[in-house]
Parts: C-alpha cells; sequence; structure tokens
C-alpha cells in the first residue's frame, strides 16, 4: 500500500541515514516507472537512469560528490541523466539548455516521491563533479548528469513535517 500523494509531498525529507537492508529490484524499478512518467516537453523523455548498487562505484560517486556520505552508505543511488541533444532535435537550443533539465528535475521529484509512498527513504543530491559522475558510470559524451538519489531505508528518527512559507507568501492570485 502507497501513501496518498499529499502526505508524500508533507513528508518526505532528506534522509542521510539508510539501514543496510538492499532495496528489491522491482521496488527499484518501480520508481523508475514512476520517474519515467514524469512530463517532458513534446513528451521526448530525455532522461536515463544509471541505478548504482555495487559498494565499489558507491564510493567513487561519493568521492565526485564531494565526500557526502549519504552516497557510499545508501543502498541504491540512482544517477539521473539528462540528453540535451534528444531535446535539441526539436526545441533548438532552448530545449537542449532548459527544457531537458525541467524535464529530468520532474523524473526527479517523482523518484522521490514514489520512495516515500513506498515507505523508503531519499536524498536528491546536487553537488557534485558532473564529468566525474559521467565517467564513473560510463555513461556516453551526450548525457549530462542532473542529479543523484540516494535511496534506502531511513535509519533516522520521524520528523515533523518541515516549515514552509505559506501560499500567500509565494503566490500572487491575478483575475
Amino acid at each position: 500500500m502507497t501513501k496518498d500523494i499529499f502526505d508524500c509531498m508533507r513528508d518526505s525529507h532528506s534522509v542521510r541515514n539508510f539501514k543496510p537492508q538492499p532495496v528489491p529490484e522491482p521496488t527499484i524499478s518501480r520508481i523508475i516507472e514512476a520517474a519515467n512518467w514524469a512530463p517532458s516537453a513534446g513528451n521526448l523523455q530525455p532522461w536515463f537512469f544509471y541505478v548504482v548498487t555495487n559498494p565499489a562505484i558507491k564510493q567513487r560517486l561519493a568521492a565526485a560528490c564531494q565526500g557526502q556520505h549519504q552516497v557510499e552508505e545508501a543502498p541504491a543511488v540512482i544517477v539521473v541523466m539528462a540528453d540535451p541533444a534528444k531535446s535539441n532535435e526539436r526545441y533548438a537550443e532552448r530545449g537542449a539548455q532548459l527544457y531537458c533539465l525541467q524535464d529530468t528535475a520532474a523524473a526527479t521529484q517523482n523518484i522521490l516521491l514514489a520512495a516515500e509512498g513506498l515507505g523508503l527513504g531519499a536524498c536528491w543530491v546536487g553537488a557534485f563533479d558532473e564529468r566525474k559522475v559521467q565517467e564513473i558510470v560510463e555513461a556516453p559524451p551526450r548525457l549530462r548528469a542532473v542529479a543523484i538519489v540516494c535511496l534506502g531505508y531511513s535509519d533516522e528518527p520521524k520528523r515533523e513535517y518541515k516549515e514552509r512559507l505559506s501560499v500567500s507568501e509565494v503566490s500572487k492570485f491575478i483575475h
């Protein structure tokens, strides 16, 4: 059973400490499926996902992520890659420079929400050496590393929902 999507949005938070228990491959596949359901400009789906469970590779990725321990300790790490050339074919430079990044960000958010809904902890990592990550996962040159998501069963105490600005502070309705 999964959680309500609004509960997932409210309850999700960055988990940096994980139990060593592996995440079953069918669960990871379901999370990748959720990522693939994300909206994308022209439905081009300019993404590719590397799922890393190999401890030596995770250790190398952690080093490329400024030593962030959760990358090495998480049972699974998903490297989210964008394919700018795919978006460029239809949308030229704006597609390559913006749309593919928006699309992969939406896919990454789906990963986080799916993980929360399935009872997993996750952490979106954005601080990393893009070229090193690309080399570590042996991605073709056309792919660009956009995000890394650490996945696993949380080894942190349950948190209260996070403080957010009010709707009136972040929006303006124009009638």
